[in-house]
């Protein structure tokens, strides 16, 4: 049985190419209304209104994946600045720390250059190439040599005084023994009335012991211990200890000055050679032994 709905005999429709031109014809009469006459904004927000909801909808997607592309971008560029301005805060440290160190060795140079000016014998500036990792002595390699004209004997001093005295030498190094070091032993004098002593090693960290005084011994704390120049090792008049301390022992009557040495070698890294005569001084091998003999 067949449909009513769908019988058709005789009636045709426009044909699909004239539908075609009338739609570019109403669409280019509609580009040429629109472009010179206001009638069609009205429609056109409308539309617009319409459509807003669908454009929404559509660019949700591309929309939150531009946020989470921008958050993370955001994120990791925050984490680069933050590195860089670690970066930076450690260069900078590093650079005032490096210019306070200069600056302190420029005025240590400063005060040793006037120390060479004061004293009559030539000298030679080094500077500390390491330091020997043992806890039972108390030594320094510089870092030049014979080739420097550095000897066995030579005194090593700083602005403050004496600091020790070279023991070994290669070509190239040297080592000097420090003044704490309890094998070493140097001849000095009381600055106040000229009394002749001599100061040890001591077993106290950082400091020199005077033994042996009696009580006819004019020696109080306080006092300034230099170099008398007795024994060829040191000219005399080096500045070596300040006296701390006297300790008398009633029993034996005997007594021990125990003095703070004047020299920092702890502070600095630059020190000076005293080239002094060595030709009469014990050679390198036996010069250890001849410092502890009194």
């Amino acid at each position: 049985m067949r449909e009513p709905g769908n019988l058709r005999l005789f009636k045709r429709g426009p044909s699909i190419e004239v539908r075609l031109v009338l739609l570019l014809a109403l669409c280019l009469g509609l580009i040429i209304t629109d472009a010179h006459w206001p009638v069609l904004r009205p429609v056109r927000q409308a539309l617009s209104v319409a459509v807003y909801p669908f454009q929404r909808v559509v660019m949700a997607p591309r929309q939150a994946l531009e946020y989470v592309d921008s958050w993370s971008h955001a994120a990791a560029l925050a984490r680069e600045e933050q590195d860089a301005l670690r970066r930076q805060q450690i260069e900078m440290a590093q650079l005032a720390t490096h210019a306070a160190q200069l600056t302190t060795e420029n005025e240590q140079l400063r005060r040793l250059l006037k120390v060479s000016e004061s004293i009559t014998q030539p000298s030679v500036a080094v500077e500390v190439f390491y330091e020997p990792p043992n806890a039972f002595s108390h030594r320094l390699i510089f870092n030049k040599g014979t080739q420097a004209g550095i000897r066995p004997g030579m005194p090593v001093i700083d602005e403050g005084g004496v600091v020790g005295q070279i023991v070994r030498v290669t070509p190239y190094t040297s080592e000097a023994a420090l003044l704490i070091d309890d094998q070493v032993s140097i001849p000095v004098q009381v600055l106040r009335n000229g009394l002749r002593l001599i100061a040890f090693g001591s077993d106290e960290v950082g400091k020199l012991e005077v033994r042996y005084l009696t009580a006819s011994m004019d020696v109080q704390p306080g006092d300034t211990l230099v170099t008398s120049g007795i024994g060829g090792l040191f000219p005399a008049g080096l500045p070596v200890a300040r006296v701390d301390k006297v300790d008398r022992d009633p029993g034996t009557g005997f007594a021990m000055a125990v003095a703070q040495p004047l020299s920092h070698p702890e502070r600095y890294r630059h020190f000076l050679v005293m080239r002094v005569d060595t030709d009469n001084l014990p050679q390198a091998e036996d010069l250890e032994h001849a410092l502890a003999q009194p």
